[in-house]
């Protein structure tokens, strides 16, 4: 009779351990550096409404799709590109019907807020290493970062990319490539429109949609991470106010 209260008490102290276990319940989003700002402001509202933590860690989409293939503990991913997110699931890392596409964005050309240079044509004509001088084109390495592949895809459409080539500032991530711009490191960079409307950068030209594959965000669970929770949070980043801010930070929804 005298080991009841005690395990009353052992009772009463396991339910609040696990009480403290679900409220300090958090989530690991791994998503492209270009996602930043909206994503951050996406996951303050998800946070007013819900207990679940959210953590974003942004890179290149490229970086952060190896790091889940090596067991990275991501909840989330949020690729720039198709490419990464079906890397992911031909290595069988991706929760089952989970997979969508999320957001849309365009490529634009940018120059800092401050700069002399006028708006450009673009077209297989425009003097790119006059407009360039002795300086150099900031855009996210193409060998791995989609921002960079997308202006490798619209310079070859316009067939001047033999002349930007040897002329690259080669960023980690398109907003490495935004940041040399804006300090005037390099006169010109390619980015996403979303980063232009958020930085100290004047947009000089839009590359055409048919100039390089569409920009598209793909979202999925990883496989050892689902759970209704990480459901939960998939589903909000498509509701209507989570959509209405990536509108507002220059996203088009899906």
């Amino acid at each position: 009779m005298r080991l009841k209260p005690i395990a009353v008490l052992l009772g009463l102290l396991l339910g609040l351990l696990s009480g403290t276990t679900r409220s300090a319940e958090s989530l690991s989003i791994y998503a492209a550096a270009s996602l930043t700002n909206a994503l951050n402001d996406v996951i303050a509202a998800y946070g007013e409404t819900h207990s679940t933590r959210v953590i974003a860690n942004y890179a290149s989409s490229s970086t952060l799709a190896r790091q889940i293939a090596q067991g990275a503990p991501a909840d989330l991913y949020i690729s720039a590109n198709l490419q990464w997110m079906d890397y992911l699931t031909e290595a069988g890392v991706l929760a089952d019907d989970s997979r969508r596409t999320l957001l849309g964005n365009r490529l634009v050309l940018v120059t800092a807020r401050d700069s002399a240079l006028a708006t450009v044509e673009l077209h297989p004509d425009w003097d790119l290493a006059g407009a360039l001088g002795d300086s150099r084109l900031a855009l996210g390495d193409p060998d791995h970062v989609p921002a960079g592949r997308y202006a490798k895809e619209a310079l070859q459409w316009l067939g001047l990319w033999p002349v930007a080539e040897p002329r690259l500032a080669r960023a980690n991530n398109v907003r490495g490539a935004l940041a040399l711009v804006e300090r005037g490191e390099a006169p010109l960079g390619i980015v996403y429109g979303s980063d232009a409307l958020s930085a100290r950068v004047r947009i000089l030209a839009e590359f055409p949609p048919h100039s390089h594959s569409p920009i598209d965000y793909p979202v999925a669970i990883v496989r050892n991470a689902d759970s209704p929770a990480a459901r939960e949070l998939l589903a909000f980043l498509n509701a209507p106010h989570a959509t209405d801010i990536f509108r507002r930070h220059g996203f088009e929804v899906h």
